[in-house]
């Protein structure tokens, strides 16, 4: 009979009948009160001591100037002017910080909460169909046996679970693929596209940018449309042949990059020099009566995405071929739908937490609560020196502290998905996921003809 032991370093392990651990999982924490007020490791303390030492110095020699004679005092109606202020700035940073830091967490949930569901999906529905569906034209196209259907079942289900590690590092700006997560996980062919190691079987390349003039600039792409926006045009758009006589060009430079990684994007970058025509007084095509041709495909060489782009793209291309081959017949055409739903959701959830990665907090505003904080805790000993004397250093050195740390840590927690102590736990999350995709693929049964059930063929237990 299945037990479970609670552990002292607050870890839950279920254990099979013969004591083989199936599966471990960690407590977020347990609680504690005295141990914490003493801890500074994961604290705030290690980033607030140098400010906080400089606030207890300044008040050190306001506390000195008193005690010999110089009256420094201010009236203590200043106090309460700048604390409204600064305990405003300071809630709403901090809720700024800490709404960001959940986000992070939600939307990676979510993740996780799609890939669990798509591979479930993928592990029950794809199936060799019912013989009787032959009669009905609907026998499997490629003959693969159960065996070589479930090997690749389990490439598109290591994919799903590779595409959590992907977004992992992606966020983290870790890029390339040397990294001991992948081993084991992401397929070959996969690490082979991402490494520009595929060529598209129509090399179908010209030299697309071509002027008003007609003559071809040199940049290498693959054929694409290419759109004349044009003033007369009544549609504003035009593929036809460009006014004769206007030689320039509403010209893009296209960062290069060499080699690929998990975080880089096409830097495409426009030259206000360059986009000005002879006689044209806007940087706007649309407001100009002269013809642009304008060429959106980059040097192939030069193109670059996110791993996790390149694996969904993967998941989708697995997914169509077991359409194609007649595995999802099934659940038809709704179940095909579904599944590329939870890859289209994956898409969205890494979107929103690169919107977190990406989008810092404005740093005018963190400078201008800075500079509060200080303003307030400068003043602070002018106000309180004359009841006080002495003692009050040690109560701005309080104050310092709490005001301070808030800041401390509404800094730490605004970037989610980093390596810090306080950071979301990215890899426990990862590894948790693996797990229970292990204990799918090795426990649970598979869905499909020729394969065994709940039962393995022996009738209801």
């Amino acid at each position: 009979m299945a037990s479970i032991s609670v552990l002292k370093s607050s870890t839950v392990t279920v254990k099979g009948p013969k004591g083989t651990k199936i599966i471990t999982r960690q407590k977020l924490r347990k609680y504690s009160w005295l141990p914490d007020v003493l801890r500074l490791k994961g604290s705030v303390v290690p980033r607030i001591v140098g400010p906080v030492l400089t606030v207890t110095i300044f008040a050190t020699a306001a506390a000195y100037l008193w005690a010999h004679g110089t009256d420094i005092s201010l009236t203590n109606s200043v106090v309460p002017l700048l604390s409204v202020v600064v305990g405003l700035i300071l809630v709403f940073r901090n809720g700024t910080s800490y709404d960001r830091y959940w986000e992070g967490r939600k939307d990676f949930g979510t993740m996780v909460s799609h890939i669990r569901n798509l591979s479930r999906l993928i592990w029950i529905n794809v199936s060799l169909p019912p013989p009787d569906d032959a009669s009905r034209g609907k026998a499997a196209s490629a003959n693969l046996t159960p065996a070589q259907l479930r090997r690749r079942k389990v490439v598109a289900i290591k994919l799903s679970l590779s595409f959590a590690y992907a977004v992992k590092h992606y966020l983290r700006g870790e890029d390339g693929l040397d990294w001991d997560d992948y081993a084991g996980i992401l397929p070959a062919r996969t690490a082979r596209l991402y490494n520009g190691l595929y060529q598209p079987p129509n090399k179908d390349y010209k030299y697309s940018t071509v002027g008003t003039s007609g003559k071809s600039t040199g940049y290498a792409s693959y054929a694409a449309t290419e759109y004349s926006v044009r003033r007369d045009s009544p549609e504003g758009i035009d593929t036809g042949s460009s006014t004769p006589g206007a030689d320039t060009l509403l010209d893009v430079e296209r960062g290069r990059q060499s080699t690929a990684d998990a975080t880089k994007r096409v830097r495409v970058k426009r030259s206000k020099d360059r986009l000005k025509a002879p006689g044209q007084k806007s940087t706007t095509p649309l407001m100009s009566s002269l013809q642009h041709t304008i060429d959106f495909s980059p040097d192939p060489d030069s193109l670059s995405t996110p791993l996790p782009m390149v694996i969904a793209h993967e998941l989708s291309h697995a997914l169509f071929k077991f359409r194609r081959d007649g595995y999802l017949e099934t659940v038809g055409p709704a179940g095909m739908n579904a599944m590329n739903t939870l890859i289209q959701g994956m898409i969205d959830m890494m979107t929103c937490m690169e919107r977190v990665a990406n989008t810092p907090i404005p740093r005018s505003y963190s400078i201008h609560l800075k500079q509060c904080v200080t303003l307030y805790l400068f003043s602070l000993p002018f106000t309180l020196v004359r009841e006080l004397g002495w003692g009050m250093i040690p109560i701005v050195t309080v104050v310092a502290f709490t005001l301070m740390g808030i800041e401390g840590i509404a800094e730490e927690i605004e970037m989610p998905f980093g390596l810090d102590s306080a950071d979301l736990p990215l890899e426990r999350y990862c590894e948790d996921l693996k797990e229970e995709i292990e204990f799918m693929v090795e426990k649970l049964p598979e869905g499909g003809q020729g394969m065994g059930g709940y039962d393995d063929g022996e009738g209801d237990d």
